[in-house]
């Protein structure tokens, strides 16, 4: 199995080097294996790196430099921070989070960016269905490990966003040809939406069909998170399978 994934990560690699910008003469690999190699990143983020796999991910997304990006449920800011070098200074990151969030966030997104040390990123404190953004104004949404949030209330009676207004709130940001970029942790595919409040997981399907509804189309997809042994109907946490979920890798256009 780990044969096959080395060789699967070889051919996605080969085919994501093609993404390259004729202004700067680098591919997105290249833009996101410069941000990975900034002086200034954390040794805790780097460890992180082969488990997360941020250059696949990012090349499989197109990352241009100059462009702007809504990042929904940043968390503490490891994606942030790489996103805000890939993009380079003419370029811009909105890291959001929902208020209810603070709690698990707070003073590690200050320590993220504390003395301006991220420039290009401004913090958004919005639940996913009223976004902090101008209509037409982002070139890149992502939403990595978060859909499912959709359907979890960290307190009682307490919502993060009505799953179809957030989708509809995605696409009213994007530009027209903009992209959104979507991980999540896979459920079985007959599992409903509730299970993101249980399990933490979500269907594709209903991820793409929410998607489609608020009118963006499918791009492409990835297998570079699918994990064959993941059962798919155990909580993302439990320490039988916590870090090695099966998640699907989509990305859909304006």
């Amino acid at each position: 199995m780990i044969q096959a994934k080395q060789a699967l990560f070889a051919v996605a690699i080969s085919s994501l080097m093609a993404f390259s910008f004729s202004a700067l003469g680098q591919s997105s690999a290249d833009l996101v294996a410069g941000a990975l190699d900034h002086g200034d990143r954390s040794s805790g983020d780097a460890a992180d790196d082969g488990r997360r796999m941020p250059l696949e991910v990012l090349a499989f997304a197109g990352i241009e430099a100059g462009i702007t990006v809504l990042e929904l449920e940043a968390g503490t800011g490891y994606y942030t921070e790489i996103l805000s070098r890939a993009v380079g200074p003419n370029g811009s990151v909105i890291m959001q989070n929902p208020p209810a969030f603070d709690g698990f966030f707070g003073e590690a997104v200050e320590q993220r960016l504390a003395g301006n040390r991220l420039s290009n990123v401004s913090l958004s404190r919005t639940n996913f269905d009223e976004l902090d953004a101008a209509d037409n104004s982002v070139d890149m949404v992502t939403w990595i490990l978060g859909p499912h949030e959709l359907w979890f209330q960290p307190a009682e009676n307490v919502s993060l966003g009505d799953p179809e207004e957030s989708f509809e709130e995605i696409s009213r940001v994007l530009k027209s040809g903009g992209v959104f970029l979507v991980i999540d942790h896979m459920a079985e595919d007959s599992a409903g939406p509730e299970v993101g409040g249980t399990l933490h997981r979500i269907g594709e399907g209903i991820v793409t069909e929410l998607a489609e509804s608020a009118g963006l189309t499918i791009l492409r997809s990835s297998n570079l998170h699918k994990n064959e042994d993941d059962p798919r109907n155990n909580n993302v946490f439990d320490p039988s399978i916590q870090g090695q979920t099966s998640k699907f890798v989509l990305l859909f256009e304006k």
